[in-house]
This record gives C-alpha cells, sequence and structure tokens, in this order.
C-alpha cells in the first residue's frame, strides 16, 4: 500500500508539472517561452513576436543596396557577405534576434553563427522577405529607390509585344540565377527576333514581386500575346528553356 501510495503521488506531481508547463506555453508568448517551442518562424509569427519584443534586434542580413531599397521596419542591416562575424560580437547575446534575408538561405548560414557565438534566443524568417511580402506584410522602402523600381503597369506594357516575352526575375546573390544568367544572355541575342529575354532584379523591385506573388527566386516567365503560358521556379536547363520558347 505503501509503494503504491508513493507512485501515486509521484505520477500526480509529475502530471501536475506537465500541465502547468503546457499552460505557461500555451498562454505566453515571450520570447523565452516560444524559444523552447521553435526558432524558425512564418511570416505572420515572426511579425507577431517582434511585435511583442519591441526591444529585440531585427537582423537584416542582406548587402546594404538591398537593404536601403526595402527592409522590415526597425530592422539594423549585417551583411552576412561582410564583416557579420564582427559586428555580430557587438550584440549583446542575451537579448533575442530576429534574423531574415530575401529567401532565407543568407540567413539560415547567419543563425548558425549566431548560434556558434552563444545568441540563444534566434528567431529566422522562414522563406525570408519573398514569404514576408507574399502575407502582404508591410516594409520601409527608400523613396528614391522605389521611384526607380518597376510598377505593374510598366510590366504590362513590357508584354505588350509580337514576340514572346521571357522575363527573368532573379538577384545578384542567387547561385541558381548566376548559372542561368550565360545562357539567357545567349537565348536573346540568338533568338532576338523570336522572343524578347527580360531581366527583372527582384531586390530592386520588390513590389512588384509582391504584386506578381514571386515567392522564391530564380523565376522565369514565359509570355505569349501577354498571356503566361508557362513558368518555373529554381534552377532549369537551357533545354528545358529552348523547348518551351520553341513550343509557343
Amino acid at each position: 500500500m505503501i509503494k503504491m501510495k508513493t507512485l501515486w503521488i509521484v505520477f500526480a506531481l509529475f502530471s501536475w508539472s506537465g500541465c502547468e508547463k503546457a499552460q505557461n506555453i500555451q498562454g505566453e508568448t515571450s520570447v523565452s517561452k516560444v524559444s523552447e517551442v521553435k526558432s524558425d518562424l512564418a511570416a505572420p509569427e515572426f511579425s507577431e513576436l517582434i511585435k511583442q519584443n519591441p526591444d529585440a534586434v531585427i537582423l537584416d542580413v542582406r548587402s546594404p543596396r538591398e537593404f536601403e531599397a526595402s527592409h522590415i521596419a526597425n530592422a539594423v542591416n549585417m551583411d552576412i557577405n561582410g564583416n557579420f562575424q564582427s559586428q555580430v560580437s557587438q550584440l549583446d547575446p542575451s537579448k533575442p534576434v530576429f534574423v531574415y534575408c530575401l529567401s532565407g538561405a543568407r540567413s539560415s548560414a547567419a543563425v548558425q553563427i549566431l548560434r556558434n557565438s552563444g545568441f540563444t534566443k534566434i528567431f529566422h524568417l522562414q522563406g525570408g522577405l519573398m514569404e514576408w511580402r507574399y502575407a502582404n506584410l508591410p516594409e520601409t522602402a527608400d523613396k528614391a529607390m522605389a521611384k526607380k523600381s518597376m510598377t505593374m503597369g510598366k510590366y504590362h506594357k513590357m508584354l505588350e509585344s509580337d514576340q514572346l516575352v521571357l522575363v527573368d526575375f532573379y538577384a545578384d546573390w542567387c547561385a541558381p540565377c548566376k548559372k542561368m544568367e550565360p545562357y539567357l544572355k545567349e537565348i536573346s541575342e540568338s533568338m532576338k527576333d523570336r522572343v524578347k529575354v527580360v531581366r527583372v532584379d527582384a531586390d530592386a523591385n520588390a513590389e512588384l514581386c509582391k504584386e506578381l506573388k514571386i515567392g522564391a527566386i530564380p523565376v522565369l516567365h514565359l509570355y505569349q500575346n501577354h498571356k503566361l503560358v508557362w513558368e518555373n521556379t529554381g534552377f532549369v536547363t537551357k533545354e528545358t528553356v529552348l523547348e518551351k520558347i520553341n513550343f509557343h
């Protein structure tokens, strides 16, 4: 009887402790609790947690040019391809850090560096600004840069052609984009009587990409008589692109 009673007491204590922990996680949304659950967040969660932690550091790890074009409000820019490690050492590792880039690749590398540097409360924006824009969340844009970007009206005007129009959405830092660039230039020159190739910098045309729901790069859109007849996300071979062009 003593043993059974002891077991019941232990079981009750264990159950109470587990329930209390679950209630705390469910009822609280502070960084200390959320960090126990997950650190890779979808755009709406990322945005909401930023609002709940106004003193946290919002870290944009893209290039300065990308940052100037558009960024999340109150973010600071520390280029992952610059003097990132040195800049990170100036931050307080005990404070929460919200990290993002354009698509999530560079920020994933930044998260690892932060972890190795002793940061424990790190929150990563899955899909980067592409997903942020897809979720229709606000950004702060440099007005001068915004004026230079392509509007939806200009985009549709560009599609008014008797030729096929192949639009390449790219970024300077994107490895697959760089791999595709040479053959796209070759197609532009060798097939100029049949297809017009237009390259659109996703960083410099954030609003356009948002309106077109471009959630990743590289992206190719092929238009015929102003109608989208083929699209591709991610790396694609020259042979496939030529096949699609020759089909239409």
